[in-house]
Order: C-alpha cells, then sequence, then structure tokens
C-alpha cells in the first residue's frame, strides 16, 4: 500500500508545498476574527442585534479586493522581493491590528472597534491578493494541485482556531481580549513562513508604470484563445455546489427537522473535516490525472452529490442519511477546490499574477454570493427534492463547457 501512495504523495514534500501549508493557515486567521467571533463577542457584551448587523459590513474588502491588487502588482517592498516583501508587511500589519482589536470594548468603543475589524479585513484581503499571487508564481505545474489541496488544508485549519477553538478559549481560560492577543501573536507563523519561503525559479519583472499593472493584465489574458469562454467556465464550473450549498443548513432544519446540535457538528466539523480530506485527496490525484481530467472527474463527482440532498428529502429525517451526503458532498466539493484553485493559478501570467488572480476568484464568487435568493425562490417554487435534482442540472453546462474546452486546457492555459 504505502509503494503505491508513495508516487502521489512525493510531491506534498517539497519546501514549497509546505511553505504554502503555513501561508495559507495566515491567509485563513483573521477572517473568522471579523465575522463569526467577533459577532460572537458583541452577542455576549450585548451589544444591540442592529449595530451586530452593520458589522457583517466589515467584510466588504474580500469581494473589491481587485481594486488596489494593480498595486501590489507594480510596487515592491525593499525587502523579500515583490510576494514575500508585501507578505511581511500585511502580515506584521494584521498581527497590530488583531491585537488593537483585543484592547478595545465592544460596548465602550463600538465604532472603533468596527473601524479597527474593517482595518483588518483590508489587510487580510491584501495578504489574500499577494499569497495567492505567491503561490500562482512559485508552484510548478505538476505541485498545482498539491499547492490547492495543502493551502485549503491551512486555511481551514485556520479558521477553525481562529472561529471554534477561539470560542472555546474564551468560554474556559481566556477573557476575549487575551484571546485576541493570542490570535495575533499566531500571525507570527506567517511571518516566519514568509521569511523562510522560496522565491520563485524565474521571478517576473514588475509592470512598468500603475497604469501598466492596471493594462496590462487585461490585454494579457483577453489575448488569449477562448478568454471568454474560460471565463464562463469559471462562473459555472461550481455554480451547481453553490446553489446546492446556499440553502443546506436551512434544508436540515426545515426539511428532515434535524436539531441545532446536529446540523452544527455535521456542517462544521464532519464538513470541514470531509472537505480537508477531498482537498488533500484531489491534490494527490492530480499528480497523475492532470488538469483537465481531475476537473471532469471532480466536476461529475460534485454534481453528482447535490442528489445526495434530493435523496435525504424524499426520506426523511435519517442520520446515516444525512452523515453520508455531508461528507460526500464536501469530501467531493473539496476536491472539485483543490482542480479549481489550479485552474486559476494555471490562468495567470506570473508578471500579473495579483491582479488576474484577484480579478478571477472574484468573477468566481459571483455563483456563490448571489445565488442564495434565486435558491430561496426556487424552493418556495417546486419544494426541496426538485430543488436539488435542479441543482444538479445547473451543474451540467459547467461540465459540457469544460469538455468544449478540453483541448485548449490540455494544451497550456497560459499560452495565447
Amino acid at each position: 500500500m504505502a509503494g503505491t501512495l508513495a508516487p502521489y504523495l512525493e510531491v506534498f514534500r517539497s519546501r514549497r508545498i509546505l511553505a504554502v501549508l503555513l501561508l495559507g493557515f495566515a491567509s485563513g486567521l483573521p477572517l473568522a476574527l471579523t465575522t463569526g467571533t467577533l459577532q460572537a463577542w458583541l452577542a455576549v457584551d450585548n451589544v444591540d442585534i442592529k449595530t451586530i448587523g452593520l458589522f457583517t459590513l466589515v467584510g466588504q474588502p474580500y469581494a473589491y479586493k481587485f481594486l488596489w491588487a494593480p498595486l501590489m502588482d507594480r510596487y515592491t517592498p525593499p525587502f523579500l522581493g515583490r510576494r514575500r516583501g508585501w507578505l511581511v508587511v500585511t502580515q506584521l500589519a494584521l498581527l497590530l491590528a488583531i491585537g488593537f482589536m483585543g484592547t478595545l470594548s465592544p460596548r465602550e468603543s463600538t465604532w472603533l472597534l468596527g473601524g479597527v475589524a474593517l482595518a483588518v479585513a483590508f489587510l487580510s484581503a491584501s495578504q489574500d491578493i499577494v499569497f495567492d499571487a505567491y503561490r500562482a508564481d512559485v508552484l510548478k505545474e505538476p505541485e498545482r494541485g498539491a499547492g490547492a489541496a495543502i493551502s485549503v488544508l491551512g486555511y481551514r485549519v485556520a479558521m477553525l482556531v481562529s472561529g471554534g477553538l477561539a470560542l472555546i478559549l474564551v468560554d474556559n481560560w481566556l477573557s476575549w481580549s487575551a484571546m485576541y492577543v493570542l490570535m495575533a501573536a499566531l500571525m507570527l507563523i506567517g511571518v516566519a513562513a514568509t521569511w523562510s519561503a522560496p522565491e520563485p525559479d524565474t521571478p517576473a519583472q514588475a509592470p512598468a508604470t500603475l497604469a501598466a499593472a492596471i493594462r496590462e493584465p487585461l490585454a494579457e489574458y483577453f489575448s488569449r484563445n477562448g478568454a471568454w469562454l474560460l471565463l464562463l467556465l469559471i462562473v459555472l464550473y461550481k455554480l451547481g455546489d453553490a446553489f446546492a450549498g446556499s440553502l443546506t443548513t436551512a434544508f436540515l432544519l426545515r426539511g428532515p427537522e434535524f436539531s441545532l446540535s446536529d446540523v452544527g457538528w455535521a456542517n462544521k466539523w464532519l464538513g470541514v473535516g470531509a472537505t480537508i480530506l477531498g482537498a488533500l485527496a484531489g491534490g494527490a490525484l492530480m499528480t497523475k490525472l492532470r488538469l483537465y481530467r481531475a476537473l471532469m472527474l471532480f466536476g461529475v463527482l460534485q454534481a453528482a452529490t447535490n442528489l445526495g440532498f434530493m435523496l435525504l428529502a424524499m426520506t426523511g429525517k435519517s442520520y446515516p442519511l444525512m452523515i453520508a451526503a455531508v461528507a460526500a458532498e464536501n469530501l467531493c466539493g473539496g476536491m472539485g477546490t483543490a482542480a479549481f484553485v489550479a485552474l486559476l493559478m494555471s490562468l495567470c501570467d506570473q508578471r500579473f499574477s495579483a491582479t488576474q488572480y484577484a480579478l478571477l476568484s472574484a468573477l468566481s464568487a459571483v455563483g456563490r454570493v448571489y445565488v442564495g435568493p434565486v435558491s430561496g425562490v426556487l424552493v418556495a417554487a417546486v419544494g426541496w427534492a426538485p430543488f436539488f435534482f435542479l441543482t444538479f442540472l445547473i451543474a451540467l453546462p459547467g461540465l459540457a463547457l469544460l469538455w468544449w474546452l478540453r483541448e485548449r486546457i490540455e494544451s497550456g492555459l497560459s499560452r495565447t
């Protein structure tokens, strides 16, 4: 067995992969500190619900990070190069900003806390810009699947640390202030990883001017054959998965009527664990499957798993079926995510990878952000079982377009 797995696991031993793992952790750590964990702090401190609702707006920088990505492509800090230099700048700034959050009181300094949380989100989105660019630049083509998988692992573990573990620490041992200071200190993991991370074998030159950093990434991308069709593929590939995932929690509570504890355990722990396992399995398999075959296989699997929720809707409350449906959906979704991130990396030119990846990832979020209202209308119109069957059908056009573009993907996406 060990001899059989060795060719698949060898890619995970790369120094570049280790750097991506630790930087993925640093990338994921700030997110919960400005979302779920912060909301819990506000609720415990008896901040009114309208104000808590307004605090959800601090996450806006993640949606608009492509606007300042050209600055990070154009300008290079005077140390550690274009990617690692910006990583250290954003990580040290995050350490200070998260630590400062811990010194504030939600009731006494509500709006100052909101402003600092917005700054943390801005810095976190900026770190994501550079991390995505660094990952696209430093990983060699055979490593991209494993690199995508291992960065998902680091990101998800960090979200558990700053989300679930942070709340456990506050509930049992630490004050909110001490917990935020501890989370700030954990950003040193990212600083250390950046300091020791390798540079790309052939670092690309930065654009000559800021205007070029804005214009040239678009010009370079749209000079390629099938550029518009590849953009459409980015939108469609995980669209069925996005539709199904948008109302999974509501379905489990209102359809088969599972308890909050059942849903919390299934979606948080089982779901995250299955996603991590799926991403790692997908990354390992991609060392042999190559990009097109991995996208097709994992795309078919993530579409088919939506039918598990259809079966659960038809059967009614069943714990074994719920566990199987949630595990399968997250496992195959994680595999699909690994291949999809590898696709986005393959589309980036090293000269403009910060800007191009930020734009492509923003486009890929269109489905995830905007399908919720449509999903609600569909469920109200047709019911849960037909809705999940429709999400399976919605996934098929993306797979058909993927098949149509197979020669383009197999021949190399960065070529014109």
